[in-house]
């Protein structure tokens, strides 16, 4: 398409220029360094750097970027984004249109830059370096190119496949649309290579690594509903032990503990001084600000004594014993003070503990969780639940999910059926991903997000003010501006 071609040239210069890539301004093809790059081994570490960048990417509005996950959870039953951070709030009372922004436009249009620059490094990466590292460096590449496809056939269902370096395509080229399953068929060929390629370790330092890939690989499975291959993978994962649950739950989401963390199988790395929080710190966005606050109806979700209730959210009372991060005044956490609505939950998970009174000036460097050794667990007992019911498997990946230490939750109850089972692991999810960015996708993958999202009450305080959820929200739109530039070759999602 014209404008994803166009957009390799901002993709390059992520490519070619240390750090995330914020300004996107198009330069012209003829300023572009190619000439003096692709010359030295050099080149490839620099180049494979950029290709992680692209998750630095702005999400489209202010004080959030794009894999900043728990926005995602706005979108959702969970939570209230009051100040719309991502587009949860403007898409849950409006509904989605092809002009609306944030999320709704940013993942189109940098998902797509993504998918050039890594079509451009696989096409040149040969040219500087060999043998293992050469098998390696392009495996991270099909990952991460398989990555941004999977985002793209999630959201928008049926887009175009492109696989060629920009560079070699006609300008002027427009490119239509291929099925959702012929993308997601690309997707696994370009995890299958990813898997083949890339060290058989634990994660550690933001590369993907085998069982990244084999993880995003469950999650297509599932998505598409091929429960015994969704097990079995899922099962290997396991069994290969390069991952195991963190015994201390909330660690996973702060530093230093996220540093250690063997659950971690994939995020979004950030470092301190060099590489913090995109325009504002998160430690003001969520917690000073509210920006994202929970619904009473997923608090409702926590069985009786869950540590992961108080792990996760803040009650009124709270003080500085509890981790309440605030001094003099709004020393004792109270709704209706701060950023904390009245109906609503403040968040507790994402905030680094010992951090007091945070402000826009407050640096900060958690990384953002994309994947979870607990999700693949969860995973492998959904998909065999699916495939033969609720054999002594799938009770065991649950409940060890529960009984980790520091969680101690008891083994679901004996004799469930497939449906009971279901509705349990279901419920597992929700509480164990509160704030994670999953629910969005485990409602629409399950084919009950108008059922749960239509009509749903965010504030029980003010019962008239309700989601939006449309059936055709399955397939978001494509950006009006990417359907103008293309067309008549690509066309709207049906129902926009």
């Amino acid at each position: 398409m014209k404008s994803i071609i166009k957009n390799i040239y901002i993709a390059l210069g992520c490519v070619l220029v240390f750090g995330a890539c914020k300004d996107l301004d198009v330069s012209p093809t003829d300023r572009l360094p190619r000439s003096i790059f692709w010359k030295s081994e050099a080149d490839a570490d620099f180049a494979l750097t950029g290709l992680y960048n692209f998750l630095y990417m702005p999400g489209g509005n202010w004080a959030c970027s794009q894999y900043n996950i728990y926005a995602w959870d706005t979108y959702t039953d969970d939570a209230y984004g009051q100040h719309d951070y991502g587009g949860g709030r403007s898409a849950g009372s409006s509904g989605l249109t092809p002009n609306t922004k944030a999320y709704v436009e940013s993942y189109y249009t940098n998902n797509y830059k993504a998918i050039a620059a890594a079509n451009h490094f696989l096409a040149n990466v040969e040219k500087v370096i060999s043998g293992d590292k050469l098998k390696i460096y392009k495996a991270e590449a099909y990952f991460l190119r398989a990555f941004n496809y999977f985002w793209l056939a999630q959201l928008y269902g049926n887009v175009p496949i492109v696989k060629d370096d920009p560079f070699t395509i006609d300008y002027t080229t427009v490119l239509g649309k291929s099925t959702r399953e012929q993308v997601l068929a690309f997707v696994k060929e370009d995890l299958d290579l990813a898997i083949a390629g890339l060290p058989d370790v634990g994660y550690s330092n933001g590369h993907a690594v085998k069982g990244t890939a084999q993880g995003y690989k469950v999650r297509v499975l599932l998505f598409e509903k091929k429960f015994a291959e969704a097990a079995a993978l899922a099962k290997e994962i396991i069994d290969g032990q390069k991952f195991s649950l963190n015994d201390n739950y909330a660690a996973n989401f702060y530093k230093p503990g996220q540093n250690s963390s063997r659950e971690i199988m994939f995020s979004v790395k950030y470092l301190l001084p060099n590489v913090p929080h995109q325009d504002a710190p998160l430690a003001a966005t969520t917690f000073a600000w509210g920006g994202y606050l929970g619904t009473q109806d997923l608090l409702n979700e926590y069985e009786a004594n869950d540590p992961r209730k108080t792990m996760t959210w803040f009650s009124d009372g709270d003080t500085k014993a509890e981790g309440w991060p605030f001094t003099g005044d709004m020393s004792v956490a109270t709704p209706g003070k701060g950023g904390w609505l009245q109906g609503y939950h403040m968040p507790k998970k994402w905030l680094t503990p010992g951090i007091e009174n945070p402000s826009s000036g407050t640096l900060d460097d958690n990384d953002f969780v994309l994947l979870r050794f607990a999700d693949v667990k969860l995973m492998y007992a959904e998909a065999q639940n699916e495939a033969v019911g609720a054999d002594a498997s799938v009770y065991q990946q649950v409940d060890e999910v529960r009984d980790r230490p520091g969680v101690n939750m008891p083994g679901l109850p004996a004799g469930l059926s497939q449906a009971q089972m279901r509705e349990r692991i279901r419920k597992e999810r929700r509480v164990e991903f509160a704030l994670e960015g999953l629910r969005y996708f485990d409602l629409r993958r399950w084919g009950i997000a108008t059922q749960k999202l239509n009509g749903f009450v965010t504030n029980p305080l003010a019962p008239n003010i309700k989601l939006k959820y449309e059936d055709k929200y399955q397939y978001w739109p494509i950006p009006q501006t990417e359907i103008d530039r293309n067309a008549p070759a690509l066309k709207q999602n049906p129902d926009y």
